[in-house]
């Protein structure tokens, strides 16, 4: 069969890693790229990535429209948004031009939490146009909610659960940076904070809802906490910089409330740099039940690489899915692919 064919919308830090990413891989290739950064539009995208292929060039288009409507592609890799609000006409775009979409959104990792309605309309533009839109990414996605799912399935009852990561921001790009306020003042931090527009980690209402949902509890109640992480020091990363006193990231706490109770426990403090100041990273998961688990990786997955290779990962998982809105726990389970990707492919 023919190499399978992606379209990259957002070419920043995530969708420049999945075009490197798909250039190591088998049996795909890139179709597409549509991003507004006009020092990229109508670059080819290996300039823009500083790498040498024989892969065909690809000019960068800052018009999706003309983009989707002239290009042919099996999926699109969605990588702008954080929220179904903001991705949804984006996706309805894609799938209205018969592509399978998988998206970065946080929330697009379960719309159903925070958004119903609107993931009603997309499983229903989905099925019309008989294409699948995923939503994943390394938290929410995996670590926080479909790694918790998993371990559950070797226990006979589950009594508690505790999800904690503690993680460098540094890989991601401005879009995150400004989300966890990194490098403003402890005023602006509670500036924004009153004024709604300091986001945070934005996903503890879609793991924990994804979980619950898996194991068939019906929550009574949910909680977020947040508080901001003071830099001692100036820190600085790729698309990041704080300066001593100033936000290098924010602790973001959760809870998902059964009968008054917390059932699950979400503990996520994430910053640019911590290890200069002497903050070491990793992921952690302790279940108490029949029988406990506690399970550590440490340092943490790498964020960046990791949002890229699920996404990237999950390309032939989607593809082959029976039409509508899909979530983590619909799909088969996540697998680097070493070999050719359509041979993932069902004929």
């Amino acid at each position: 069969m023919d190499k399978i064919k992606v379209i990259i919308w957002g070419f920043g830090a995530m969708g420049r890693g999945m075009a490197q990413m798909l250039l190591l891989k088998k049996g795909v290739e890139i179709t597409g790229i549509c991003d507004l950064n006009k020092d990229y539009v109508g670059k080819d995208f290996l300039e823009i990535l500083n790498m040498k292929s024989d892969h065909p060039s690809i000019k960068i288009n800052s018009d999706i429209d003309h983009l989707l409507s002239t290009t042919i592609a099996d999926v699109v890799l969605l990588c702008t948004d954080s929220y179904v609000k903001g991705a949804f006409d984006k996706i309805k775009k894609i799938v209205s031009y018969k592509m399978n979409c998988i998206s970065t959104a946080e929330e697009m990792a379960y719309p159903q939490a925070s958004e119903p309605q609107l993931a009603k309309q997309i499983d229903n533009l989905a099925k019309a146009f008989n294409v699948t839109v995923l939503g994943t990414g390394i938290n929410p996605g995996f670590i926080m909610d479909l790694l918790v799912v998993a371990l559950t399935g070797t226990m006979v009852d589950v009594e508690h659960i505790e999800a904690k990561r503690v993680n460098s921001l540094s890989p991601f790009g401005p879009t995150v940076m400004h989300e966890q306020g990194v490098g403003i003042s402890l005023n602006e931090y509670h500036k924004r904070i009153m004024d709604l527009t300091l986001a945070g980690h934005v996903g503890f209402n879609e793991s924990i809802h994804m979980i619950s949902d898996a194991l068939g509890v019906k929550l009574t109640g949910f909680k977020q906490q947040m508080e901001p992480i003071i830099t001692n020091i100036d820190r600085k990363s790729t698309y990041g910089e704080a300066k001593a006193g100033t936000l290098a990231g924010i602790n973001m706490t959760g809870q998902g409330i059964l009968h008054g109770d917390v059932f699950i426990d979400m503990i996520h403090p994430q910053q640019i740099e911590p290890e200069s100041e002497g903050v070491q990273t990793g992921d952690y998961i302790n279940l108490r039940g029949t029988p406990n688990i506690n399970m550590a990786i440490t340092p943490e997955i790498n964020g960046g690489i990791g949002t890229i290779a699920m996404c990237v990962n999950m390309i032939p998982h989607a593809i082959n899915a029976k039409s509508g809105l899909k979530t983590m726990i619909d799909l088969p389970v996540p697998r680097a692919i070493l070999g050719d990707m359509r041979d993932l492919i069902d004929k």
